[in-house]
């Protein structure tokens, strides 16, 4: 698979493969590690489980290094945009939650 971030000649892609997915009643996800080519070297997990009380929780995880120049120079933005991503992916769950309990 390959990731991007960004539009036009700002966007940045980088090649994956999924490491690990998992589906079983109340708790469903999968984890991706970089591949060369990539901006960073690590991986991300996103894990979706449905408590006991019916409400679903996001756990994203991830780890990484940078691997090119451009990522080296970004220095202490890059966890800063892997943060924002991760509220985006929040915020995207939150969304389809709604539109699938209304």
């Amino acid at each position: 698979m390959t990731v991007s971030l960004g539009a036009g000649p700002l966007r940045v892609s980088g090649p994956c493969a999924v490491v690990w997915a998992v589906r079983e009643p109340g708790r469903a996800g999968f984890a991706y590690g970089t591949l060369p080519g990539h901006p960073e070297c690590g991986e991300e997990a996103f894990l979706v489980t449905l408590d006991e009380a019916g409400e679903v929780h996001l756990t994203v995880t991830a780890f990484s290094r940078p691997a090119l120049w451009f990522t080296r120079v970004a220095g202490p933005l890059v966890p800063v945009v892997q943060r924002a991503y991760a509220r985006s992916c929040g915020r995207t769950l939150r969304g389809e939650v709604a539109r699938r309990t209304r």
